[in-house]
C-alpha cells in the first residue's frame, strides 16, 4: 500500500514539474542579422553583388588599440562583443554614446568572453596617445579597446560588416568631400561573429535591452 501511495506521489510530481516547465515564460532568441535584414542604403552594394545577402559574418581586421597592441579578429574569437563607430572631438552623440557604453561596460567587463570595440572614424587626429587618455577618461580596461589605424580599413569594415551607415549620417568634413561616419548605432555581435542587433547608444532605454541581450547571447 505504501508503495502505491509513493508511486502515486511521484506520478502527481512529475505531472505537475511538466506543467510547470511547459508554462514558464520562453526567453525570446535573438534574430541573426543578414544583409537583406538591414535597409538597403546601410549596406555596401558590392556586398550584395558578391551574393553575400545571407550567412554574413563580421570580417577579418587589424587595428590598433589604446595600449599600442595589434588587435585583430582573434580578440574576439569565441566572444560577444558589442561594436561602435566615433571619433574623441565630437561634441554631440559620442560623449552621451560613451558615457551609456560605460555603464555596458561595467556591467559585463568582469565576463572573460566579452568585449566592446570602440572604432574611430577620424584616425588623423585619433592618435593612439590620444586614444588612451580618452580611454583612461572613460575607465576602460583591457575588454574595452579604442581601435585606431587607417581610415579606408576602418570605414571598409563599417559598410561591409557592421552596415552602420545610412545616407543621413554622412557629413562633410575638413577637406571637401571627403565623407565622415557619424552614426549613434552599437552593433551586437555573437561568438560567431554574427550581427543580433542594433541599439541607439544615445537611448537609455535601448542600452538597457543592449545589456539584456549581451546576458541572452552569452548563455548561448
Amino acid at each position: 500500500m505504501k508503495n502505491k501511495i509513493f508511486l502515486a506521489v511521484l506520478i502527481v510530481a512529475g505531472i505537475s514539474l511538466v506543467y510547470y516547465l511547459q508554462n514558464q515564460p520562453k526567453e525570446e532568441v535573438l534574430p541573426v542579422i543578414n544583409p537583406t535584414d538591414v535597409l538597403p542604403e546601410m549596406v555596401d552594394a558590392s556586398v550584395l553583388m558578391e551574393r553575400k545577402g545571407y550567412g554574413h559574418i563580421i570580417g577579418d581586421f587589424t587595428f590598433i588599440n589604446q595600449n599600442n597592441d595589434l588587435i585583430s579578429e582573434k580578440e574576439i574569437e569565441d566572444k560577444v562583443f558589442v561594436a561602435e563607430y566615433f571619433f574623441t572631438t565630437c561634441t554631440s552623440i559620442c560623449p552621451i554614446m560613451n558615457e551609456e557604453m560605460q555603464r555596458v561596460y561595467a556591467k559585463y567587463k568582469s565576463q572573460d568572453d566579452f568585449r566592446i570595440l570602440s572604432f574611430t572614424v577620424d584616425p588623423e587626429v585619433d592618435s593612439v596617445e590620444v586614444m588612451n587618455a580618452y580611454a583612461e577618461e572613460h575607465g576602460a580596461g583591457s575588454k574595452w579597446h579604442f581601435l585606431t589605424g587607417n581610415k579606408e580599413s576602418l570605414y571598409k569594415l563599417a559598410r561591409k560588416s557592421f552596415f552602420v551607415l545610412k545616407p543621413a549620417e554622412v557629413e562633410n568634413i575638413g577637406d571637401a568631400g571627403s565623407d565622415f561616419i557619424h552614426t549613434n548605432n552599437f552593433v551586437l555581435v555573437d561568438k560567431q561573429r554574427r550581427i543580433r542587433g542594433y541599439y541607439d547608444g544615445t537611448s537609455p532605454s535601448s542600452v538597457d535591452s543592449l545589456m539584456i541581450d549581451i546576458g541572452k547571447l552569452l548563455k548561448e
